[in-house]
């Protein structure tokens, strides 16, 4: 069975405590620690040995979606403090300004895919050109920012077959036309199954989908039905 868990940013927007306690109460198995705005990062760093994190077989951090360039150098600095813990750290490649700031992370280093509204990291081409700079860094694959960018899954299909050896985790969700998460439909569970078994067992999965406490678990459930382990693919 896969594990899968929630970001904190889904369950409780900019309130990773409430998100943390949320997935908790829904035993969910993996978590991701969020601080996708540039303020909520410091605060959540001095946190974390607070944080009781037993019974997660997995948790990685998200960095802040947007930085000031400026701000970089000290993003970079306070996640470096905290690699001892071996968490993978989730960046979006245009947040990136100073390539030399983030090489030190090697395998930790966990660049995310990204949906049409960003300049780069949409294609796997663009993404080449990321890990030529970051050649130790590792591929945070969101599935559902891939759909909205190529709804045939072609381009999810290209990533998954020329990263799949960089692959740490799975960000789960359905993506709009404005760039927001959604809950899964049909739709998006269907279209997810074709790349299924590009995804190895042992991939975490991180629903970034907006639900409250009492859809957590039939989440996980679509999450489960969307990405199965032992999906066929279809010859004509």
């Amino acid at each position: 069975m896969r594990p899968v868990g929630f970001s904190t940013g889904a369950l409780a927007y900019a309130d990773f405590r409430s998100g943390l306690e949320i997935a908790r109460t829904a035993r969910c198995q993996t978590i991701e620690l969020s601080a996708l705005r540039q303020p909520e990062l410091l605060p959540m760093l001095d946190a974390l040995s607070s944080l009781d994190l037993t019974g997660f077989s997995y948790v990685s951090i998200h960095a802040p979606s947007s930085i000031e360039p400026e701000w970089e150098a000290i993003a970079s600095t306070s996640l470096q403090k905290e690699l001892w813990r071996g968490w993978p750290v989730i960046v979006h490649p245009d947040m990136l300004f100073d390539m030399s700031l983030w090489r030190l992370f090697g395998p930790l280093l966990c660049v995310e895919n990204m949906d049409k509204r960003k300049p780069t990291g949409r294609t796997a081409k663009e993404l080449d050109s990321i890990f030529k700079e970051l050649p130790e860094a590792s591929l945070c694959f969101d599935i559902g920012h891939a759909r909205q960018w190529d709804p045939t899954m072609t381009e999810a299909y290209l990533i998954l077959k020329e990263f799949g050896p960089k692959l740490r985790q799975i960000h789960v969700s359905e993506v709009n036309t404005s760039s927001k998460h959604d809950p899964l439909s049909y739709a998006s569970i269907m279209a997810f199954q074709d790349v299924a078994h590009l995804i190895p067992p042992h991939v975490p999965l991180i629903l970034e989908t907006p639900v409250g406490i009492a859809d957590v678990e039939a989440e996980i459930a679509k999450a489960r039905e969307a990405l199965p382990l032992n999906r066929k693919i279809m010859v004509a």
